[in-house]
């Protein structure tokens, strides 16, 4: 598998994951129901994780465009 490929399986489960975790706060907060708390932490976890991964991937962009060094 090429790098473009994983980038773009990864973009898609951060959006959809991305997208989960403040409709999962909002029924945690909304219900009593331990599913959604689990949901949101695991969620969370899982975020972190591709956000990271999304990074790695992405570390020639960023330093190539922010960790410039000063002439």
């Amino acid at each position: 598998m090429d790098k473009q490929s994983i980038l773009r399986k990864v973009n898609v489960i951060m959006a959809i994951v991305l997208l989960l975790q403040p409709l999962s706060g909002f029924l945690l907060a909304g219900t009593d129901w331990e599913f959604f708390e689990g949901l949101h932490v695991i969620g969370g976890i899982v975020l972190l994780a591709f956000a990271a991964i999304h990074l790695w991937l992405n570390w020639g962009w960023v330093r190539m465009n922010f960790l410039k060094r000063a002439k």
